[in-house]
């Protein structure tokens, strides 16, 4: 998997500034036990390169970025502790066309049309959006990226809990950069247990699961329009036929001639199953691929996970 489409996978880029070099390993480990395996660490500090280097080093299963770089020999110091990728807060052309001759995957930060229209000529086709927060926000992006169609965008600067999935509901935004799950005062103090939980709170936010309905197997149709009648007069839910299933309002689906699962089936809504599945699969949970509906952009946006829990099938469908 590409650099571009990890990061579009992992939805949220953890952005760090280290003081020490030795808090590194132990915050890159909680952030991804926590469930996020990509991580920026800022030049704003000396310790950065040393940073970089521990963590390649330790966790070569993270992907580890270099931030707020500001020149082409800090981009040589990343790119030789092993940084995977460089993050800049403007638009620097030395920078760009340096990682460009390198094959280094770069983000410049835009905030305005004509950035954005330099970044196209440049080649690039994914730019950091900074400072999101206080240049528009999701809004922004929305109408900038209306006339430059092939553009996708990382906003950073302002991104918190609040507005996450306001930011990724647009599908030109291919993940988000923040800070807020990564508290100075607990590396300071070295609860990294807390770090963990902040991410993994972070990462469930973004999923956003959600139960959307139960299916129950029936073996014909009479059978289905009994049990899902039961349910409509009893509960008063609306009574709604479709193929293969009747629906009892929006949560009871009742299958016409049995269906996955020796029971039946329970879906759960996901923000965006494709990030969804990567993120479930880092947990070790498999999915029957053959079930998978794929959108125009190339993505799943329903599947089955292997297997069944109480005589269920389980599977996700994008909200």
């Amino acid at each position: 998997m590409d650099i571009y489409k990890r990061l579009k996978r992992t939805g949220i880029l953890p952005i760090i500034t280290i003081n020490d070099a030795k808090d590194a390993v132990p915050v890159a480990k909680a952030l991804f036990e926590g469930g996020l395996s990509s991580v920026e660490f800022t030049f704003r500090t000396d310790a950065a390169k040393a940073a970089i280097e521990a963590v390649t080093k330790e966790l070569p299963e993270m992907l580890v970025g270099a931030g707020t770089v500001l020149t082409v020999e800090q981009v040589e110091a990343a790119a030789g502790s092993g940084a995977k990728f460089i993050v800049t807060p403007g638009l620097n052309e030395d920078i760009v066309k340096y990682c460009k001759q390198k094959d280094i995957p770069v983000f410049p930060g835009v905030s305005t049309a004509s950035d954005i229209d330099l970044a196209v000529r440049l080649g690039l086709e994914v730019v950091k959006f900074f400072p999101a927060g206080t240049t528009g926000g999701i809004a922004n992006i929305r109408a900038l990226a209306a006339p430059f169609t092939k553009m996708r965008f990382v906003p950073t600067g302002g991104v918190n809990a609040k507005n996450l999935n306001d930011y990724l509901s647009f599908d030109r935004v291919d993940a988000c950069g923040g800070s807020w799950m990564i508290d100075q005062k607990l590396i300071s103090e070295g609860n990294f247990e807390g770090i963990k939980k902040l991410a993994k709170e972070a990462v469930d936010l973004m999923l956003g699961f959600e139960f959307a309905h139960l299916g129950i197997n029936d073996p014909n149709e009479q059978a289905a329009d009994k049990t899902a009648r039961f349910f409509c007069d009893a509960f008063s839910f609306e009574y709604i036929p479709k193929q293969p299933s009747i629906f009892s309002g929006p949560a009871i689906e009742v299958m016409k001639s049995g269906g996955k699962g020796v029971n039946g089936h329970i879906g759960f809504y996901a923000n965006n199953v494709e990030r969804a599945v990567f993120h479930l699969e880092a947990r070790g949970y498999t999915f029957d691929q053959t079930t998978a509906r794929i959108d125009a952009n190339g993505e799943r946006t329903f599947i089955y996970f292997e297997g069944e829990y109480g005589g269920f099938a389980i599977h996700l469908v994008q909200r």
